[in-house]
């Protein structure tokens, strides 16, 4: 019998670092927000011009939630003062996509301060909080390269029209470009492997919470808007089938690499290279994931009726971009590529010339049969085959 402060007392239970504490799920509650928040910016503006302001913005919210979810490996999230940080920039985070439907309106200089907040003040604090004697190093290189970057975010901020898109675009392009080669910097060089710690298995799992915030969001987004509109039977059905695209979607996402992605980065002889091409890959996924959401909306919204070409690019090229970063994540884990991820991007170029010609939720059905497809021929490999990760030509 266990009793309170006895000398039977249970220890309190370590977190098991391959997981990640409820401290991050939380967090992650800010970007399934954020993500809706990017699908409602974009069904506003089905464009080119749409299709690049949304990219922008979820390539900077992608790094906010990269960054923290990598810098979680170096820190003690039970620490009180660790918990605040996160919490702030959660809350950051919330302030941020809530401009981030006006970001390219009235409210771009307020996105892009809360952006540089989140930032800055981040590489600040863990300069005063970090117990590594790598936290110097790693979290100055990046406060300097957001002072850098400020010049453009504010500079966005301030402009209008088409120059904002063109700061900003051309500023997340030298982010991401500086993450990267690891964020480098006269005398003191670039990151190093070591200075992030990064566990495999907590690794894996984190970008795993990464497709379930997208797939949420496309869930909320779908139920939204099916309440808010007139109930009708083609509605009813359009649900179905926006719903089964989700259900597929995330099917495919699991089968095997989902799955060994941690064994991969495992047995990897270059683990910090192959994090790094799963974090591409996965948001090559999220992205796609975004746009089927679109879908979700603008297919529950007017089942039935013309399809404009840029209505008929969201819906065959959500699944598509998945499918290009699925297929990328199985040769990242496996050094090949499933020919169904090729078929399956064959198929959607394939009915693209007729998508004009039908209504929106019949294009929707022909991503449901290419999917499933693809999913009933994944469920066949499984039977015939196991497969193990194989170090690919970049691990």
């Amino acid at each position: 019998m266990v009793t309170e402060g006895g000398a039977n007392a249970a220890a309190p239970a370590r977190r098991d670092p391959g997981r990640p504490a409820f401290l991050e799920l939380f967090f992650d509650l800010a970007y399934v927000f954020a993500m809706i928040s990017l699908v409602k910016t974009l069904a506003a503006d089905v464009s080119w011009t749409g299709f690049g302001e949304t990219l922008v913005l979820l390539l900077a919210f992608t790094l906010v939630w990269a960054l923290t979810a990598w810098a979680a490996d170096t820190l003690d999230l039970a620490r009180p003062a660790v918990q605040v940080q996160f919490i702030g920039v959660a809350a950051a985070s919330v302030l941020l996509a809530a401009a981030a439907p006006d970001a390219y309106d009235g409210r771009g200089l307020l996105f892009a301060v809360t952006y540089l907040a989140i930032h800055l003040g981040s590489s600040v604090y863990y300069l005063l909080l970090g117990q590594s004697a790598a936290e110097p190093r790693r979290s100055g290189r990046i406060f300097v390269w957001y002072t850098i970057a400020a010049i453009g975010w504010i500079g966005g901020g301030l402009a209008t029209g088409p120059t904002r898109l063109l700061l900003w675009a051309a500023t997340v392009a030298m982010e991401y470009a500086a993450a990267s080669l690891g964020w480098p910097l006269p005398r003191l060089g670039r990151s190093q492997p070591q200075e992030w710690r990064l566990v495999g298995e907590r690794v894996a799992e984190r970008y795993r919470q990464f497709v379930i915030i997208a797939l949420g969001a496309s869930i909320f987004v779908m139920g939204t808007t099916f309440s808010l509109s007139e109930y009708t039977m083609d509605r009813a059905g359009a649900l179905l089938v926006v719903f089964t695209i989700v259900v597929l979607t995330w099917r495919i996402y699991i089968y095997r690499a989902g799955e060994l992605l941690t064994e991969a980065i495992a047995r990897s002889t270059n683990p910090t290279l192959l994090t790094q091409s799963a974090a591409v890959t996965h948001l090559i996924m999220v992205a796609g994931i975004g746009g089927m959401a679109v879908t979700s909306h603008l297919v529950l919204m007017r089942p039935f009726g013309e399809t404009p070409p840029s209505w008929a690019a969201v819906i065959l090229g959500g699944p598509a971009l998945f499918l290009v970063g699925r297929g990328v994540l199985d040769y990242t884990v496996f050094g090949r590529i499933s020919r169904s991820r090729l078929v399956g991007l064959v198929l959607l170029a394939g009915v693209a010339p007729a998508a004009g010609l039908l209504p929106p939720v019949v294009v929707a059905l022909l991503d449901v049969s290419i999917l499933a497809l693809i999913a009933a021929a994944n469920l066949m490999s499984t039977h015939r085959h196991a497969r193990t990760p194989a170090p690919p030509a970049l691990g």
